[in-house]
């Protein structure tokens, strides 16, 4: 049985990894568009900006680890279209024959139209190679287009490498989407601390001359402009191929698209996620990582459900921050909070129906654990009492 994957991230590598571990024997083949071997996302926006990190460390294998377990991983070629009736995928001229094909193509930067005729650099962060040019530029006065958590790593980075910054979102706090607005105020409050201008309710207006105007009337001329305003998932070759799509390849509950030989994991994934009960598309490193590995276990006939909760985590200045679970779109009924603040250490619940459905800590690495075993259980009455030792909440009714 001869595997395709097409994807230079984590949940490639490990799709490929996973297959050898679980003792498949034939061909698998991985088709990586950069010219680089599949490597880790996070550092590009954490750990390299920062200095603290080289490109290197972000390989999830060196290629001496292909050549040892006969995976053929073909870096700098592009699969350029999929033949689900002949099973193959075309990579240019060449046809590359598949019984199973795993799609971990990721998502793509968000474009800001506006931005395009700016006569100053503008630049998006997606690949090791962003990062490390990126890396060079982080001087100056520059202006972050977005206040998620691309955006605000970028600041942090920014900040620390000794350049003026200004953050600019249209939404009320950063974070909003994803932490909700009394999350959101921590967050706004820590890059305030830290000298960031930021500009919430606010929009890039028009940009001439070198000069970004913005929807307060505010104008920065910048040395550099940093665009963090979402992704989109790179499903083209499966929605070009016929199979089903909605913001990105619907999977089921194993991760097999509507195609039972192909299957979808990662940002380009929309999963039936069956502890949740819906659908759920995740652009984080622990989804694609796991995903990957689970993946490659259903390719080879074991269906198992994926059920991990969705995992993140963000180094910013000198808090780091881990979240498990997913509010969902209808959000919260409630949010409880524990702790001072970001920095001192906090941790958080957010419910639905008396039940916890997403939790997060702030500068407790030893509460995540407890957090995730949280989840899906109802909110512990006394969470908020600093003096219970949080792990003993756990089996609390």
């Amino acid at each position: 049985m001869d595997i395709v994957i097409i994807g230079g991230g984590i949940a490639a590598a490990n799709a490929a990894r996973e297959l050898r571990d679980r003792g498949h024997e034939d061909g698998i083949v991985v088709l990586a568009a950069e010219p680089h071997v599949p490597y880790e996302r996070p550092p590009l926006s954490k750990g390299i900006l920062l200095g603290d990190a080289t490109p290197e460390s972000a390989h999830v294998m060196e290629q001496d680890w292909y050549d040892a377990n006969d995976v053929d991983l073909r870096t700098g070629t592009e699969a350029t279209s999929i033949d689900l009736d002949r099973r193959q995928v075309h990579a240019g001229a060449e046809s590359v024959p598949y019984d199973r094909l795993l799609l971990a193509t990721g998502a793509t930067p968000r474009h800001l139209p506006d931005l395009d005729d700016a006569d100053v650099p503008v630049t998006y962060l997606r690949t090791v190679d962003d990062s490390v040019a990126l890396k060079r530029s982080l001087s100056g006065t520059v202006l972050v287009v977005g206040a998620g958590w691309i955006g605000l790593e970028v600041a942090a980075a920014a900040r620390l490498a000794g350049a003026d910054v200004t953050v600019v979102d249209p939404a009320e706090q950063p974070l909003l989407a994803a932490l909700g607005p009394e999350l959101g105020a921590r967050f706004a409050d820590l890059h305030r601390e830290h000298g960031v201008d930021l500009r919430l309710g606010t929009s890039v207006e028009s940009a001439a001359g070198g000069t970004v105007r913005l929807s307060d009337g505010h104008e920065v001329t910048p040395d550099l402009v940093v665009v963090g305003i979402g992704a989109v998932p790179d499903d083209r070759l499966g929605r070009e191929a016929g199979l089903a799509v909605d913001n990105g390849i619907l999977v089921d509950s194993t991760l097999r698209t509507s195609d039972p030989y192909v299957f979808a994991v990662g940002d380009v994934a929309n999963h039936d996620h069956p502890v949740l009960g819906r659908r759920i598309r995740v652009e984080h490193w622990d989804t694609a990582q796991h995903q990957g590995r689970a993946a490659a276990r259903a390719m080879l006939g074991e269906d198992e459900p994926y059920t991990r909760l969705p995992y993140f985590f963000t180094d910013q200045y000198d808090m780091g921050m881990e979240y498990v679970g997913s509010v969902g779109p209808d959000g919260p009924d409630e949010v409880v909070v524990r702790g001072k603040d970001l920095v001192s250490g906090l941790t958080v619940l957010w419910a639905q129906g008396g039940s916890v459905v997403a939790g997060m800590q702030a500068n407790d690495w030893d509460a995540t654990d407890t957090i995730r075993a949280l989840v899906g259980k109802p909110v512990p009455a006394r969470f908020g009492d600093t003096g219970v030792p949080l792990a003993d909440l756990v089996t609390e009714d």
